[in-house]
């Protein structure tokens, strides 16, 4: 009897948290792989620059992979490419222009000449089907926040994939039709509809985008001085729009950081923005025109260190000043984890201009995201037999889970996974595995990959919250007896200069334990006496200050 076929469904990120989103198909021995994404570090990371996809499960597989799609060009769904392509081999990658073109220019920051190595189908025609192996790849327009963001279809030989990577619903499009997702009700039963479920806990109206750019072109034209409007690199629509408003009152633009430069030319060598001839000027030549002529676009309104808007307000930048009449407007959502950054930010523009605007107070952005309605309305449009809310933290994957059950969808074709869950489906069933693949992060440190695990992890931890205490003994050679006094180095734990009589105790302590140890005459086990001094001095320390600081031992022989 033939064995029955399946399809494996396995998020390897993005279904515990926001970001790391990386979803593995498997039929048979074809894999294909949505998204490469990175997550940003928690409070908890300390040092740690990105976190990525654990890619453990392909290894061994790497010629099943057929090939990797991209929906669209954030972080968090391509910043991880760089390092995991090279890693499984360079397989296949498959997005539209400005996804495709923001990957490659994120391998050449990563390695020069990486981008060579890279084999690609551009997806210029959005009707295109792609053929991998077992799957037939199609693709379907979505609004969300970057150009070139497109929803994707996988058809395999017991069930249809939808999954429409990040989207929203734009209710009041500019120069355009608003999209519907009816044609996807009539694809090929049964259908498995993946959705991103952020908006699942949002239950605000939504703002339209026409709303949204009448506020921003109401500020740019009203600015006593200069307007500085700080966003992400990767808004390029929003860029587009306030380039072509700016050169229709005559105003000039200047652009500003490295990541917002470079996608801009990306996107005018695609032709996907066409400043018109003057309206852009470098940063350098602001101040050639008048104040209430300059609008600047800027990085940083997530309160990046060393970003553009950061260094304008600790007045490091080398051609803003800002002043009381400049208009600050943030057109950007914060990215979770940066609220208490971003406060901070706004306190400090507070205190310089007198013209600071941003959404608790006015639209000026709208969310890429969707809201409770918006959720409702796509599991109306698509009808799908099954759901599996991804891409959030599972309390929101929940509250997807419960829009669905409330609109009548039978709990029992509804799956909420967690990073490595196996979906298994069936033509006529779908189930989650018990066993589970290795998803345990793994952390981006400078150069390092992978090196930083758990244990230095939590050793930072301890490193920032007790500090860390050096205790320097030399021991005679001949006599075994501390010489002198130990030297004791501490940083972040107690000001020494204060600490004059505890010090005094901790060399007692110390000369005591390494003199026991040694006074035998027999040979000494130099490994027992750091450990006794180890524990012996961190038990003595916390008994006095109940702080436990990571204590460094270091015996030297003369």
């Amino acid at each position: 009897m033939k064995k029955q076929q399946n399809l494996r469904i396995i998020p390897l990120g993005g279904c515990e948290e926001v970001g790391r989103n990386m979803t593995v198909f498997e039929y048979e021995k074809d894999i294909v792989i949505l998204d490469m994404g990175l997550q940003f570090p928690e409070e908890d990371m300390p040092g740690i620059d990105y976190v990525i996809p654990n890619i453990e499960y392909l290894r061994g597989k790497e010629k099943n992979i057929q090939g990797i799609i991209f929906s669209h060009g954030h972080l968090d769904h391509i910043g991880a490419a760089p390092i995991l392509l090279r890693k499984l081999g360079n397989p296949l990658i498959i997005g539209r222009p400005l996804t495709i073109e923001m990957i490659k220019r994120r391998q050449e920051d990563f390695s020069k000449g990486g981008s060579k190595m890279l084999k690609t189908i551009y997806i210029n025609n959005i009707q295109e089907k792609i053929h991998l192996g077992s799957f037939v790849i199609s693709f379907f327009q979505v609004d969300h926040a970057i150009m070139d963001a497109v929803g994707t279809i996988i058809e395999t030989p017991v069930a249809t994939i939808v999954h429409p990577g990040d989207w929203m619903i734009e209710h009041g499009p500019v120069g355009r039709d608003a999209i519907k997702y009816t044609h996807l009700a009539r694809l090929k039963k049964p259908t498995i509809l993946m959705l991103e479920s952020l908006g699942a806990i949002n239950s605000e109206k939504p703002v339209t985008e026409k709303q949204m750019l009448n506020n921003l072109y109401n500020l740019i034209d009203s600015a006593p001085g200069r307007t500085i409007i700080a966003t992400f690199s990767s808004q390029l629509q929003r860029i587009k729009q306030i380039l072509e408003y700016a050169s229709g009152i005559g105003k000039k633009v200047a652009l500003d950081g490295f990541s917002m430069k470079l996608n801009v030319e990306i996107a005018k060598k695609l032709g996907y923005i066409k400043p018109v001839k003057g309206t852009i000027i470098p940063i350098d030549k602001i101040n050639n025109y008048p104040e209430n002529k300059v609008i600047i676009i800027c990085t940083g309104a997530q309160g990046e260190e060393m970003s553009v808007l950061s260094r304008i307000v600790t007045g490091n930048h080398r051609f803003i000043i800002l002043k009381k009449k400049d208009t600050v407007i943030f057109s950007s959502s914060i990215i979770p984890g940066n609220e208490r950054t971003v406060q901070r930010l706004k306190d400090n523009i507070y205190r310089l201009s007198d013209n600071v605007f941003h959404s608790e107070i006015m639209d000026v952005h709208i969310s890429g995201h969707s809201n409770i309605f918006d959720i409702k309305e796509i599991l109306r449009q698509i009808k799908p037999t099954y759901f599996i809310p991804v891409y959030a933290n599972h309390f929101i994957l929940k509250e997807a889970a419960k829009i669905a059950y409330n609109m009548g969808f039978p709990k029992a074709r509804v799956f909420i996974p967690d990073n490595g869950s196996i979906i298994q489906v069936f033509e006529n069933n779908v189930k989650i595995l018990k066993e589970k693949v290795p998803t345990n992060y793994v952390f981006v440190d400078g150069l390092g990959v992978g090196d930083i695990g758990e244990v230095v992890l939590r050793d930072r931890q301890m490193l920032a919250k007790d500090g860390m205490f050096v205790i320097v003994a030399v021991v005679d050679r001949q006599t075994g007896q501390v010489k002198g006094s130990p030297d004791i180095i501490s940083r972040g734990f107690i000001y020494l200069k204060e600490s004059k009589e505890l010090l005094s105790q901790t060399r007692k302590k110390v000369i005591n334990i390494v003199n026991r140890a040694t006074g035998s005459g027999q040979a000494v086990n130099w490994a027992y006496v750091k450990d006794e001094i180890r524990n012996k001095i961190g038990q003595f320390l916390f008994s006095k200050t109940e702080r436990r600081p990571i204590i460094l031992p270091v015996v030297i022989e003369v």
